[in-house]
């Protein structure tokens, strides 16, 4: 299979026109348009829809995408092991993560990342949906959870403990909480269609029933309901250390409870043949999780 055929699908079904993919690869529009055929012949299948204005992926095309993209990518791997001494790394990296901890923890530490391997470019996805990272060629998902076993391989990057908070004007109304059960009479800040509220208490994970008027599909916007105190939240570390070091807000500690803790897990597609950008990126981000572990 051509490389530059692939590379002609791909920049175009990415740029939406087969001439601006022509004008990314650095070819004329009629030899892109010529290869995109080629391509189509030899897979026996319509990848793109043309029309004078606009290109899309037709249903082959969307399923056909994401190993296009791996082949190119294994392409630039390869050459890359033939060049050891060339610095950086190049290509496209593909990096999906929550908003909150997008913003906070992993656009921040990708400007770093990006000056140490120039040639790199990075696409970073920030959504609180969990993507199918296969049908959208992502590299690589940061989550924070208890992982399911799946088709999946993931590598876990970090503890992610938890803590209870509040303003200090919410608890001055409302009084602080000191077990597990006090909660059922609280406003308690919590995501979309979630009742319950997890604990370790004497190495046992108990469920406490909580609820409040305030619920919402960010972790954004429950740490900023909090912050203007409409009730108690349970966040992540380094989501809230800084407020609290701030006095923003207030840790709760619950007599022989703590909140039961998650973690940080890198998901890529498979374990054969990871690109070295790939493992480069989770190298990197744990090493920031290892900094503000410390803080």
């Amino acid at each position: 299979m051509d490389f530059a055929e692939l590379a002609i699908f791909v920049e175009s079904v990415r740029i939406g026109s087969i001439a601006g993919a022509a004008r990314r690869l650095g070819i004329g529009a009629m030899a892109a348009s010529r290869g995109l055929a080629a391509l189509e012949q030899e897979v026996g299948a319509r990848l793109v829809h043309r029309t004078t204005r606009s290109l899309s992926p037709t249903t082959a095309g969307e399923a056909f995408l994401p190993y296009a993209r791996a082949m190119l990518e294994a392409q630039a791997d390869g050459l890359s092991a033939l060049r050891p001494n060339e610095t950086g790394l190049g290509g496209v990296l593909r990096v999906t993560a929550s908003a909150a901890f997008g913003r906070k923890v992993v656009a921040p530490m990708i400007a770093a990342f990006m000056r140490a391997h120039p040639a790199l470019q990075v696409e970073l996805l920030i959504t609180d949906e969990q993507v199918d990272i296969v049908a959208r060629g992502i590299d690589v998902a940061v989550r924070i959870a208890k992982l399911r076993d799946n088709h999946l391989v993931a590598r876990k990057l970090a503890d992610n403990p938890r803590r209870l908070v509040a303003a200090p004007a919410y608890l001055a109304e409302r009084g602080t909480p000191k077990r597990v059960e006090d909660l059922a009479g609280h406003a308690c800040l919590l995501p979309t269609a979630m009742t319950h509220w997890e604990f370790v208490q004497a190495g046992k994970r108990v469920r406490q029933r909580v609820g409040g008027a305030f619920s919402a599909n960010s972790i954004e916007a429950l740490h900023q309901a909090c912050l203007g105190g409409l009730g108690i939240a349970n966040l992540s570390h380094w989501d809230v250390d800084p407020a609290i070091r701030s006095g923003a807000l207030v840790e709760i500690t619950l007599d022989a409870a703590i909140p039961d803790p998650l973690a940080i897990w890198a998901v890529y597609p498979t374990a054969q043949l990871v690109p070295a950008k790939v493992r480069a990126f989770i190298d990197a981000l744990a090493t920031t999780m290892r900094a503000h572990t410390d803080r």
